[in-house]
């Protein structure tokens, strides 16, 4: 898996900052531009998501690239709709193959063996068809939801809070949790105080998943706080 960080609106913090004292002051957005200093800036932003007026996040936004997922994974992603994806298409590019293998069977290695005969033999269907001449679109339904993809994935900021909160909990699926932490690892060191309270429920208070709950909130509480300082980045 390959996560990276493609753009980011300049100033994110002063952004933030600006669209939350336009909505209360008289001031030209000139004006306010100009007298808003970096502390104040980042006061108001402090102030912004711990009272969670959380409209202003949304003049913020960051593109990510992101490759080697797998298609059951990129599926889960796309259900996240306040965001804009470009993936690479099935239909007019005819895949290399690759997959992806979960850990739980990566450490199996009967299991291993048994699930790469079948990731083999998938990718010989799929050759074979194309080299009948069916077409990639129809060639396509041989491939498992293991087969890799890539994509660009664009949310705001607030968006981005939402997808955190779910998807670093241990709760999430494995894969999206991985791509998740590593997305956040990379927005903290953009916009570190946008999303220094960013992650799972556990991070700002009690775990909201109830009976479903881990468990350990204060170990899920010191990874999330890890990321953005060289871990999982």
């Amino acid at each position: 898996m390959n996560v990276s960080l493609l753009t980011c609106t300049p100033d994110p913090e002063r952004v933030v900052a600006l669209a939350a004292r336009l909505c209360y002051s008289p001031a030209s957005i000139g004006e306010l531009r100009e007298e808003i200093s970096r502390r104040e800036a980042r006061n108001l932003v402090r102030r912004v998501l711990s009272m969670g007026h959380a409209s202003v996040l949304e003049h913020v936004t960051l593109t990510y690239g992101v490759e080697g997922i797998s298609r059951a994974t990129s599926h889960q992603l796309v259900r996240h709709r306040i965001a804009s994806y470009s993936q690479q298409s099935q239909r007019y590019v005819a895949a290399k193959f690759g997959y992806v293998t979960p850990p739980t069977i990566a450490a199996s290695p009967g299991l291993l063996a048994g699930y790469e005969r079948h990731m083999a033999a998938c990718s010989r269907r799929y050759a074979k068809l194309m080299e009948a001449g069916v077409p990639p679109e129809d060639a396509r339904f041989a491939l498992p939801n293991a087969t890799e993809t890539k994509i660009l994935i664009t949310m705001n900021a607030r968006e981005l809070h939402h997808f955190f909160a779910l998807r670093t909990c241990r709760r999430a699926q494995w894969e999206i949790r991985e791509m998740a932490k590593r997305m956040l690892s990379a927005a903290r060191e953009r916009a570190p105080l946008l999303f220094e309270t960013a992650g799972p429920g556990c991070v700002r208070g009690r775990c909201p998943e109830g009976k479903m709950s881990c468990g350990k909130p204060a170990e899920v509480r010191r990874e999330i706080a890890a990321l953005g300082k060289g871990v999982g980045a």
